[in-house]
């Protein structure tokens, strides 16, 4: 099996590694209502659901993987044995809803009063602005994991704590982000209605 690298340098997970550790009979994961999935799960389910309904396109931007050694032990095979998660270039997700375009990111953190500001990068609040610039709805969906409360918060509020790191704020307090921010409802299908909160935020051209 071929090793992948993170942009910090660390190893990859191995496939059955992984398997392992979102094992269902592990006593860490049991839930009930699918309680205590990620955020990235929720989300793609959400997605997927949306896409079969015909409601919006939205899909998860691939992460770009550089390989640097193959080998071909077959003529009819490549063999990967060590690539690099390359440091994504903007956000997760991005489609079409309703005529516009929707691009955003999605973070999920342990803290229970603060959303570190750490886990966001510089490109990335930059694509967000140039997204809004050119008229696409542009946010980002924040998860307390702790809580499993999820806040579509618009990418304007998300810029504007981001320079307020000059002044020493490193994180956006919990109550600002539920104050500002709008909540989305947990439920079955789809699992996490983001698409709800939009039509309630944004406005759309009449068709």
């Amino acid at each position: 099996m071929g090793t992948f690298h993170y942009p910090n340098g660390k190893k990859a997970a191995s496939a059955v590694q992984t398997q392992r550790s979102a094992s269902p009979s592990s006593k860490k994961d049991v839930s009930y209502g699918n309680r205590g999935m990620s955020l990235e799960e929720d989300i793609n389910q959400s997605n997927q659901f949306y896409l079969l309904t015909e409601r919006a396109v939205i899909h998860k931007k691939p992460t770009p993987v550089q390989i640097v050694n193959v080998e071909y032990p077959k003529r009819s095979a490549a063999v990967i044995r060590e690539a690099y998660f390359k440091l994504a270039s903007t956000t997760d997700y991005n489609g079409v809803y309703k005529g516009r375009y929707i691009d955003f990111e999605a973070k999920e953190t342990k803290n229970k009063t603060s959303f570190p500001l750490k886990n966001f990068h510089e490109h990335q609040i930059t694509h967000m602005q140039q997204i809004v610039d050119h008229g696409g709805i542009s946010f980002v969906i924040l998860r307390f994991s702790s809580s499993d409360e999820s806040f579509l918060f618009d990418s304007s509020h998300l810029i504007r704590y981001w320079k307020e790191q000059d002044i020493g704020r490193k994180s956006i307090p919990k109550g600002e982000i539920a104050e500002k921010g709008h909540s989305i409802t947990i439920g079955y299908q789809p699992r996490l209605d983001y698409l709800q909160v939009i039509d309630s935020v944004y406005s759309f051209p009449a068709h």
